[in-house]
């Protein structure tokens, strides 16, 4: 099976800080753009999960 490739935000624009996903078997992988040898692995639900935490302001620092 071919590596599938690294899939850039939307959001990163053209800048080259930015972060990179793609999909490894039955996973979801992260990096940064310009830090390619670090890569965190997760399931897809628990990346659906921080995602919606973080759209909900789950994370947000309160004073």
């Amino acid at each position: 099976m071919p590596e599938a490739k690294w899939q850039k935000s939307s959001f990163s624009g053209s800048g080259s800080e930015c972060v990179e996903l793609r999909r490894a078997d039955s996973a979801v992988e992260l990096r940064e753009s310009d830090e390619g040898d670090t890569v965190l692995r997760t399931t897809p639900a628990a990346l659906a999960a921080l995602l919606h935490g973080l759209k909900a302001g789950e994370f947000d620092q309160h004073a």
